[in-house]
């Protein structure tokens, strides 16, 4: 008997064909992939928000400039009113899921609140919103060429420039991704 294959701490990169306008060019990176469906965050997907205009929207009184200025990324189009904080596994927030022993994903209040003042994690990408799949919707939409996994990298996550972390991730793999055009293998 097969035992499933989850992609729990990997990237999916949206291969060139993927068409929808929620994944056209994304890279989302998976936090949880189990029998049950997965979660992830689309990576590179900035809005025109600064987490500044999140301090305001929840009251927080911010003491760091550069928390100011952070940006806020579109993490897919499921509950885009709620927010998610990605970041290397360290501290104890009240609602943290871990993803791996070095990344974790926390929704609570209190790691924005230490965000604000600069006493959370030095590393962190903030999103509105996640991309669900329901049982088997991942796994088939890769069967039909629509993603590209490849393994997770922190400087990509972390250090690459937004607009480049499409083709930084496929290069994990050693892929261009620019060069890639019909899917290959289906007749």
């Amino acid at each position: 008997m097969n035992q499933p294959i989850y992609f729990n701490n990997q990237f999916i990169i949206a291969m060139p064909s993927l068409a929808d306008p929620n994944f056209f060019h994304t890279v989302t990176y998976l936090c949880q992939h189990n029998e049950e469906g997965a979660l992830g965050i689309v990576i590179n997907r900035s809005t025109e928000m600064k987490l500044g205009d999140i301090f305001k929207q929840m009251n927080i009184h911010a003491t760091s400039p550069s928390a100011a200025e952070a940006p806020v990324f579109s993490g897919g189009p499921v509950q885009q009113e709620r927010g998610f904080v990605l970041h290397p596994t360290c501290g104890r927030w009240d609602a943290t899921m871990p993803v791996s022993e070095s990344i974790s994903l926390t929704t609570s209040r209190d790691i924005i609140e230490a965000i604000a003042i600069g006493e959370g994690p030095e590393q962190y990408l903030i999103a509105l919103g996640y991309a669900g799949w329901g049982v088997g919707q991942l796994e088939q939409e890769i069967l039909d060429n629509a993603w590209l996994n490849s393994p997770y990298g922190e400087h990509v996550l972390f250090d690459t420039p937004v607009d480049l972390r499409w083709q930084a991730a496929a290069g994990q793999i050693g892929i261009d991704i620019n060069q890639l055009t019909t899917p290959a293998g289906h007749g």
